[in-house]
């Protein structure tokens, strides 16, 4: 489904990216792991059609960009981030917050059909927020507005959920709520795409990891093999152990010896 090529980017002298190999096949859900800095949204940036390689090539869902309509291509996607929290309008409603998701919209300047109007408010409550439906999504919690952004992006019924730290700003309570609901999506005929520096959020949906370092692919494959201790440690260039606990890897920095 998504096949990237020895994608470099590179900025003011400096590369952001650096012969980036990345193949994600049908079935397969992958997180993105890494340090700040180390390229893991503008990996997202390329696979969405907003940023473009100084070489390379980026081929999502059966289209090559360059040489496809990258904005039919968006129209398959769903995408959370918080810049397009920042976009969104927050005296809308929430029911109408979610209803643009079926257009790619940001807001509605006309009558909103009915039966978009009832499938925002039936995918509300399949998600447990459909008492939120007519509340300003202004007016409700940051977890809460996650959903919300989950729900906006299921809409379109995409064949591919990018995710770009979700999680990012919640609280304990609020991002297991939110990692939750994102689990039920293993259902689902699409992939999913997770973006986090937080090794704790990547639950039992994913089945793949690619880990970022520098600007370039470290490991990447299945999360088992991946998600070790000797190959984060590298990565993070700390004593890295990895523990797994229902489904999930836990990490915590070993002691370090002290230096006279």
């Amino acid at each position: 489904m998504i096949r990237l090529e020895q994608l470099t980017l590179r900025r003011d002298e400096r590369n952001i990216l650096s012969g980036v190999d990345l193949e994600m096949k049908d079935g397969e859900h992958w997180v993105i792991l890494g340090k700040n800095g180390s390229g893991k949204t503008t990996l997202l940036e390329m696979m969405t059609g907003y940023m473009f390689p100084t070489s390379g090539t980026v081929e999502v869902l059966g289209n090559r960009y360059g040489q496809c309509d990258v904005r039919e291509v968006r129209k398959r996607i769903g995408y959370i981030s918080q810049s397009l929290i920042e976009k969104l309008t927050l005296t809308d409603t929430v029911w109408e917050v979610v209803a643009t998701g079926a257009y790619a919209f940001l807001r509605f300047y006309q009558t909103i059909p009915d039966d978009i109007k009832q499938q925002s408010l039936d995918l509300l409550d399949s998600m447990g927020i459909g008492r939120l439906a007519y509340q300003q999504l202004g007016t409700i919690s940051q977890g809460e507005r996650k959903k919300v952004l989950l729900a906006r992006a299921l809409m379109g019924k995409p064949e591919l959920l990018v995710l770009d730290e979700p999680c990012a700003g919640l609280d304990l309570y609020e991002r297991e709520k939110f990692l939750t609901e994102l689990n039920r999506l293993s259902a689902d005929k699409l992939m999913a795409i997770y973006v986090t520096h937080h090794i704790e959020e990547i639950t039992p949906l994913f089945t793949h990891v690619a880990l970022i370092h520098d600007g370039k692919v470290a490991a990447s494959g299945p999360k088992e093999e991946v998600l070790r201790g000797d190959v984060l440690s590298a990565a993070y260039d700390l004593p890295i152990e990895v523990d797994w606990a229902h489904g999930r890897p836990w990490i915590r920095v070993a002691a370090q010896e002290q230096r006279p």
